[in-house]
C-alpha cells in the first residue's frame, strides 16, 4: 500500500498502480482517452495531465501523465491545478480540429466517452476555421459501422484487436496526423470478438451496425440485467429494448467472469427475438390439419388442461435453453418419473461425468479471472474460440502473462504495456492443445496436435502417468507421442497454476475421463491447479443437477405407446435426433404441447402451441460450465407495446397448466415460489436463492429502475393505439420496475445493475464507478453463486483407455466440429449471424480426398445408418486421415464417433438426406424449415 496526496487530502491506495488507476479507483474524476483497465497505460493522448510535486513544501510542481506514473508513497499531486486544466482542455480543443460536428447524428451520442471528457475538461468553444482532415470509411461487415472521421488517435482499438484478442486484421497506417485505422482492404473483420470495439473505441469510430439498423439513444432504451443464453459461459450483458425490439446487447461488468468484453455470437446474436415470424398467440391445431387457428389465453389453457386430463401418461421433455425454473415446472406437471431432460444420451453422459470431475477430480473450477492468472495451461478435446470463447480470450491472456513475469522481475509495472509488449515479445506461457484440427489458439500455443479422438484421450492419459506414476499406463504409445506426453507433464509440473481444460464438444467420454485423470494427477502434486469443463448450452449445467431421462428415452416411451401425451418446452426436438425418429415419437402422441418462442419443426408438429417468452421477456435463473447460478431479469413486457400478445414465461404457462387440474391452491404465482419450490426439490440446486435478491427488493424504499433517468416519449409509445395512456407495466416478480421512475444511482452497492450510469460518466466507462477499485468487483459482490465444489478425496483414475485410432478402408469416423456462428439453436436465426456465418462444408484430409478422387469444392455425400448429408468440400490438411469433420448445427443424424461412408455426390443424383434441416449441396437455416 502507498499513501498519496490529492489536492491536500490523502488517500491509501495500491501502491503497484499508476496514478490515474489509483484516483479511478477513489471515485476522483480524471479525463482520459488512450488507458483502458484492461488494456493499460501508453502515454498516447496527453488527457490525463495532473500536476506532481516533489513534497508538500514544492509550490512550483510539474505536469505528468497520471497514467504513466506509478502511485509510490508519499505522492503530492494536484488535478484541481490551473496550469493542468489548461493543458487538458487544451488537449481536447487539438482532439477536436478534426473531429466532426455530428453528435446530433452520431450514434454514440448521449453514450460517448468523448463527450463526457470533454464535459469535464469544460471545453466548450470551437476556434479552429479551416478545412478539416477526411478519410473514406470502410465496410467492415454486418456487425461494424466504420466512420473514421471521429477518430481522435487514441489506439485503444488496435491495442485491443490485436494485442489483447489476437486479431491480425486491423491495423493502424500514416504517420504524424495522418493515421488511418482499418483493414488494408474493406471486409469482413476477422475476430470473434470485434464487437468489442464499439465500447472500447471513446469517440463513434466503431459502432453497432445492429444497433444502427433500428437506432435508438441510450437514453431512451430500456435495460434490466441479463445473462447471455448463447452458450455455458453465462457472460453477463444488459439489453436495450424500445418499441417491444431489442436494439442492442451491452456489456455488464462481472469482476468474475466477462469483465470488460464479450464474444460477437452473445452481442450480436440476439436478433431472433425480433423475428417477425415469432409465435405471439397460443395456436390450435388439429390432428393431421395444416393451418392452425390463433386462441386466447383461457381457451388455450382450457385445451391444454383437457388434453392433459385425458391423456393416460404424459411425458415433459425439458431443455437446456430453457431456465431451471421453467424446466422445474415441468417437471411438477408431468412428475419425476415422467421428465426428460431434452438432451440426448450421448451429451447427457457427458453432462454427468463433467458434474462428477468438478466435484471429485480434486481440483477447483476457476472463474475467468482466476483462469487469465494460470501460469500452463493444457486443453483436451476443445477449439475455445468456437464452443467458448470468452474462455478462449481468457486462456489467451493466461498464456500472455509470462511478459507481466519478466516485467515484474525488472521491475517495470505491469500497467505499462508497451514496455511490457517489447520486453515479452515472444515469451508465453506454455499452451498445449490436442483437438482433430486447427484451433483458434494454435497461434499461441507452445505445441498442438491434430489427433482424433481416441489418441486424444491417449495422450491425455499418457500425460497423467507422466505426473503420477500410480495413475495408468497407456499401452502402445508411440515413442514419439510418449516423448510429448512427458514434455506436458513437465510443463504442467513447473507451473505455479497448471490448469486443465476439456468439454463435451466432440462428445468424447474418454477425453474427459482423461482430463479428470490428469486433474487427480496434479491434484496430488500441484497446490493451485484448476480443471475445465465447457458445456455446451446455456443451461447445460443446470440440467444435469436438475436430473431426468433422456430424449432418447422420452420418445421411446412415446412410439412405444406407453405415454400418449408429450409436452415440448423450448427445444426443437428435430436439431437434436433424427426426423424420422422425432416423426415416429410425434406422430404415436395423440397429444403434442410445445412451449417456445421460435417457430420450429417441433412447433410445426404441436397441436397446441404455447407462445413462450425469450430471455428478453422473462425471468430466470441459469447455471453456466463453472457451476455460477446466474439470474436473468425480463428487460420489457411484450404485451405493453402489442396488446394482442399474448406471450409469457414458460413457468408461467406450466404453473397455469397445472392450476387448471387443480395441483396447487392458487392460480397465481409469482418467480421467487417458483425458484424457491425448485430449490426444496432440489438438493444440488439449493443455492439459486441467494443468485439475486427477490422481489421486495428495494433501495431506498424504491424498486430499480430499469430506464435511465431521461428517458423519453412514453407517453407516446402507444399513441397510435390509443391516446389514452395505460399505467406502466407493474412486475410483482422482480425488483425492478418498468419505468424511469425507481433507483438508478451507483452510490449504493448492488449486484444487479441493469446499466452503468453515473454522473458525469455516460459511456461504458461508468462501470468504473460501480467497482471497489477498476478492473476489481462490484462493490456489492459479483452476481451469482457457485453451486459446484470441489471435494477432494473422492477420486479414483479411470483406467479403461481407449485403443489407438486406426483408419478404416471404406468408413470414416465422423468429427462435429462447433462452430460460434451458425453453430447453436438461436443466434443462427438472427440476421447478422446468418451474415456472418461462413458457408457449411465437410471437412476431409487432403489424402483422404484423393483416395476419394474429390476435390476442394466437391460436392461430397455422407451416409450413415441415421441418416445422409449432402455438402461441399473443404481440405483440411490438418484433420487426421480416417476422420470426417462436420460442422455443428447442419444435421441432427450424425453425431461425434460415428462411422459413416463418405462418396462424390452427383447432383442429379442427390437424394433424401433423412434431416429436415439438409438438402442438395447446403444447408436449410434453421428458421426456414416448417
Amino acid at each position: 500500500m502507498a499513501t498519496i496526496h490529492v489536492d491536500g487530502q490523502a488517500f491509501d491506495v495500491e501502491g503497484s498502480d499508476n496514478l490515474l488507476h489509483a484516483c479511478l479507483s477513489l471515485g476522483l474524476d480524471v479525463p482520459y482517452f488512450c488507458w483502458h483497465p484492461a488494456l493499460g497505460s501508453v502515454g498516447a493522448c496527453r488527457q490525463c495531465a495532473v500536476k506532481q510535486y516533489k513534497d508538500k513544501d514544492d509550490d512550483k510542481g510539474m505536469l505528468v501523465m497520471s497514467c504513466m506514473t506509478p502511485a509510490t508513497d508519499d505522492t503530492w499531486i494536484s488535478i484541481d491545478d490551473e496550469e493542468a486544466k489548461a493543458f487538458r482542455q487544451n488537449v481536447i480543443e487539438w482532439l477536436m480540429i478534426n473531429h466532426p460536428h455530428d453528435c446530433p447524428v452520431c450514434e454514440e451520442g448521449g453514450h460517448c466517452h468523448l463527450q463526457d471528457m470533454t464535459v469535464m475538461t469544460g471545453h466548450d468553444r470551437r476556434r479552429y476555421r479551416f478545412r478539416k482532415r477526411t478519410h473514406r470509411n470502410q465496410y467492415l461487415g454486418p456487425f461494424i459501422a466504420h466512420e473514421m472521421n471521429r477518430c481522435i488517435t487514441c489506439y485503444r482499438c488496435v491495442r485491443f484487436y490485436d494485442d489483447y484478442a489476437g486479431g491480425d486484421d486491423l491495423g493502424a497506417f500514416g504517420a504524424n496526423d495522418n493515421v488511418y485505422f482499418g483493414r488494408y482492404q474493406e471486409g469482413v473483420l476477422e475476430s470473434p470478438f470485434s464487437g468489442n470495439l464499439t465500447e472500447v473505441c471513446p469517440t463513434g469510430v466503431f459502432t453497432d451496425q445492429t444497433h444502427s439498423d433500428h437506432y435508438t439513444r441510450k437514453w431512451d432504451l430500456q435495460f434490466a440485467p441479463s445473462v447471455c443464453h448463447q452458450c455455458s459461459v453465462g457472460c453477463n450483458i444488459s439489453p436495450g429494448e424500445r418499441y417491444g425490439d431489442i436494439r442492442r446487447i451491452e456489456n455488464r461488468y462481472h469482476g468474475d467472469l466477462n469483465r470488460y468484453f464479450l464474444c460477437d455470437r452473445g452481442r450480436f446474436g440476439y436478433g431472433y427475438v425480433n423475428r417477425k415470424d415469432r409465435p405471439r398467440v397460443p395456436e390450435w391445431r388439429s390432428d393431421r390439419a395444416d393451418e392452425s387457428v390463433t386462441l386466447d389465453v383461457d381457451a388455450a389453457l382450457d385445451r391444454g388442461a383437457d388434453l392433459l386430463r385425458s391423456a393416460r401418461r404424459v411425458i415433459g421433455i425439458g431443455s437446456p435453453r430453457a431456465s431451471l425454473e421453467s424446466n422445474h415446472q415441468l417437471r411438477e406437471l408431468v412428475g419425476e418419473g415422467n421428465f426428460s431432460t431434452g438432451i440426448v444420451a450421448h451429451e447427457q453422459a457427458c453432462l454427468e461425468t463433467m458434474t462428477r470431475l468438478n466435484r471429485e477430480s480434486g481440483l477447483p473450477t476457476p472463474t475467468l479471472r482466476e483462469i487469465e492468472e494460470h501460469d500452463a495451461v493444457l486443453i483436451l478435446g476443445e477449439d475455445l474460440i468456437q464452443s467458448a470463447a470468452r474462455v478462449g480470450l481468457a486462456v489467451r491472456q493466461a498464456v500472455l502473462g509470462r511478459r507481466d513475469e519478466l516485467a515484474e522481475a525488472r521491475s517495470i509495472p505491469a500497467w505499462n504495456a508497451e514496455a511490457v509488449k517489447t520486453l515479452g515479445q515472444d515469451e508465453r506461457h506454455p499452451l498445449f492443445i490436442a483437438y482433430p484440427t486447427r484451433t483458434g489458439l494454435d497461434q499461441i500455443s507452445q505445441s498442438s496436435w491434430a489427433l482424433a479422438m481416441d489418441d486424444i484421450a491417449r495422450l491425455g492419459f499418457a500425460v497423467a502417468h507422466a505426473i503420477d506414476d500410480s495413475a495408468p499406463v497407456v499401452e502402445n504409445l508411440d515413442e514419439a507421442m510418449q516423448g510429448e506426453a512427458q514434455r506436458i507433464a513437465k510443463a504442467l509440473m513447473a507451473a505455479q497454476r497448471p490448469l486443465v481444460i476439456s468439454g463435451g464438444s466432440l462428445g468424447s467420454l474418454a477425453i474427459l475421463e482423461a482430463a479428470g485423470n490428469v486433474a487427480r494427477a496434479l491434484s496430488r502434486r500441484a497446490r493451485r491447479a484448476g480443471l475445465s469443463l465447457i458445456r455446451s448450452e446455456a443451461n447445460s449445467t443446470g440440467l444435469s443437477l436438475l436430473g431426468g431421462q433422456t430424449l432418447e428415452w422420452a420418445l421411446e416411451e412415446l412410439t412405444a405407446k406407453n405415454a400418449d401425451a408429450v409436452v415440448v418446452l423450448e427445444n426443437d426436438l428435430y436439431q437434436r435426433l433424427p426426423q424420422a425418429q422425432v416423426d415416429a415419437a410425434l406422430e404415436s402422441a395423440e397429444s403434442v404441447i410445445a412451449l417456445d418462442h421460435q417457430r420450429t419443426s417441433t412447433w410445426a408438429r404441436a397441436h397446441l402451441g404455447l407462445p413462450a417468452s425469450s430471455f428478453a421477456e422473462a425471468d430466470g435463473t441459469l447455471i453456466n460450465f463453472e457451476g455460477r447460478a446466474q439470474r436473468f431479469f425480463q428487460v420489457f413486457d411484450p404485451r405493453y407495446i402489442r396488446p394482442e400478445t399474448r406471450i409469457h414465461e414458460s413457468w408461467r404457462w406450466l404453473y397455469t397448466l397445472g392450476a387448471s387440474l387443480n395441483r396447487y391452491e392458487s392460480a397465481r404465482v409469482i418467480l421467487d415460489d417458483v425458484t424457491q419450490a425448485c430449490a426444496r426439490q432440489h438438493p444440488a440446486l439449493a443455492g439459486i436463492v441467494e443468485a439475486s435478491h427477490d422481489s421486495d427488493y428495494r433501495v431506498q424504499g424504491l424498486k430499480l429502475a430499469r430506464e435511465p433517468h431521461r428517458y423519453s416519449g412514453r407517453t407516446a409509445m402507444r399513441a397510435d393505439l390509443s391516446v389514452s395512456e395505460p399505467r406502466a407495466p407493474q412486475d410483482p416478480d422482480t425488483p425492478f420496475a418498468f419505468s424511469m421512475e425507481g433507483y438508478s444511482g451507483f452510490d449504493r452497492p448492488r449486484k444487479d445493475v441493469a446499466f452503468a450510469w453515473a454522473p458525469g460518466w455516460n459511456s461504458p466507462q461508468a462501470w468504473n464507478k460501480f467497482t471497489d477499485e477498476v478492473g476489481g468487483h462490484l462493490r456489492a459482490g459479483d452476481p451469482g453463486v457457485r453451486l459446484l465444489h470441489s471435494q477432494a478425496g473422492h477420486y479414483d483414475y479411470v483406467r479403461e483407455i481407449p485403443q489407438g485410432f486406426s483408419a478404416r478402408d471404406d468408413e470414416w469416423q465422423v468429427v462435429c466440429l462447433p462452430r460460434l456462428f451458425g453453430g447453436d439453436e438461436t443466434s443462427s436465426r438472427a440476421e447478422p449471424i446468418i451474415e456472418r456465418t461462413s458457408p457449411a462444408m465437410l471437412t476431409l484430409s487432403a489424402d483422404d480426398a484423393q483416395r476419394l478422387g474429390v476435390g476442394e469444392g466437391d460436392t461430397v455425400a455422407v451416409e450413415t445408418s441415421t441418416g445422409r448429408l449432402v455438402l461441399p468440400l473443404h481440405l483440411d490438411a490438418a484433420l487426421p486421415a480416417g476422420v470426417l469433420g462436420v460442422p455443428v448445427g447442419v444435421s441432427s443424424a450424425l453425431h461425434s464417433g460415428d462411422w459413416a461412408h463418405v462418396s462424390k455426390e452427383q447432383r442429379h443424383q442427390a437424394g433424401n438426406s433423412g434431416d429436415p434441416r439438409q438438402s442438395e449441396g447446403q444447408v436449410d437455416r434453421p428458421g426456414d424449415r416448417q
